[in-house]
């Protein structure tokens, strides 16, 4: 009897010898099936995208698809550095909270302490406000549009509005959108005017700031927030869109120099780190952190909803706002979630961190008509 049992045992054990040499791990198969999802979407000698993918604190694929740049050998890799745009947003929160950590900011501080000739319609906007997006002040990108109907400057790529003259246009106007607190209204203006914030407090650039207190202590080496003529990107992928159904560099436009709301550049790798530093607590508390991963409530203690369509007047109730601190918050099919996209000119991407499922999926593209909101939740239901 034990020696059927000897042989049963020595049987399974060259089974499991004999599996282990010929098969494929569970991280191999996973891979190829989330390769699978980004391999058709890009053809050889196409801008594409960056993938990184984690779960449980280890990454299960880090790969690059598509050139760097149309006409260029240069491959897209898990190095590539793409503008982020408002995923920037995060960063520029947690400089804001760094900030109040040392003391040198309060979240009820209000705009008329670091702007003392802002107009009346913002002076009671407090940092908070700016950081949910429930300030009210006006876009800027829209004042930009009627001044230059109007015959006042012309911005383009070649000459793009920096943040000292969106400041300028938002005091030149004599009213907000709304009262602040009143209403939610995702805010451009909001994170300009925080990136101001964050320099006027800190004593140093938005920029410097951003390198010593967040990039450097988590090793982000390759992560800037890029101004031209002050620094240069390594490696870098340059934005795409299509037009006449045909792949064109697209890569600035007249708002690509404003940086609080969409100014960094960054790769998967590099992001990998920022994400382990979010799960660590490296450069907040867990108790810290919490007012960023607070959904925000209206000053009548409101849910707030995203505006209505102006297309569809009669429309139901728009669906409502879970937001924080440079954070959505909403769920994905029940896992609790906090995610940010990016898009402008050339570039779209995302970051989604599944936070008690540990694991995150981001996605950086070098072109505006692949989705990767949608691709990296494809990504996501694998490893759910």
């Amino acid at each position: 009897m034990l020696g059927v049992k000897l042989r049963g045992l020595v049987f399974l054990f060259l089974l499991a010898v004999t599996l282990q040499a010929g098969g494929r791990s569970p991280d191999d198969a996973l891979q190829t099936r989330i390769g699978s999802i980004f391999s058709p979407i890009v053809q050889p000698g196409e801008p594409g995208l960056a993938v990184l993918a984690k779960k449980d604190g280890k990454i299960i694929i880090a790969q690059g698809y598509g050139v760097r740049e149309l006409g260029s050998p240069a491959k897209i890799d898990p190095e590539t550095n793409f503008r982020l745009a408002s995923f920037t947003k995060q960063f520029t929160a947690m400089a804001v909270m760094l900030l109040v950590h040392s003391g040198k900011l309060h979240y009820d501080d209000h705009l008329a302490k670091f702007f003392p000739n802002f107009p009346p319609y913002g002076t009671d906007i407090t940092v908070g406000q700016l950081l949910n997006h429930t300030s009210g002040l006006p876009d800027y990108a829209e004042i930009m549009e009627k001044e230059e109907k109007n015959g006042g400057p012309q911005w383009s790529p070649e000459h793009q509005i920096q943040d000292d003259e969106v400041l300028a246009l938002l005091k030149a106007q004599a009213v907000g959108k709304f009262a602040p607190g009143s209403r939610w209204e995702y805010s451009n203006s909001g994170y300009v005017v925080l990136g101001i914030i964050v320099a006027k407090a800190s004593g140093m650039p938005y920029r410097e700031f951003l390198h010593r207190r967040i990039f450097a202590p988590l090793k982000m080496s390759h992560t800037l927030v890029y101004q031209k003529g002050k620094n240069e990107i390594r490696d870098r992928a340059f934005g795409h869109s299509k037009e006449d159904g045909k792949l064109v560099e697209t890569d600035q436009s007249p708002t690509s120099a404003t940086l609080g709301d969409g100014g960094i550049y960054s790769n998967v790798m590099d992001l990998a780190k920022w994400d382990e530093g979010l799960q660590r607590h490296t450069l907040l508390s867990e108790k810290e952190m919490q007012p960023a991963l607070t959904p925000v409530k209206l000053s009548d203690g409101s849910e707030p909803h995203w505006p209505r369509d102006p297309q569809a007047p009669n429309a139901a109730e728009p669906p409502g706002v879970m937001y924080g601190f440079g954070w959505f918050l909403n769920p994905y099919q029940g896992h609790p979630r906090y995610y940010h996209d990016g898009g402008t000119m050339g570039f779209r991407t995302t970051i989604q961190r599944f936070i008690n499922d540990h694991v995150t999926v981001i996605v950086l593209s070098n072109r505006t008509d692949l989705n990767p909101d949608e691709l990296s939740l494809k990504v996501a239901d694998l490893l759910l």
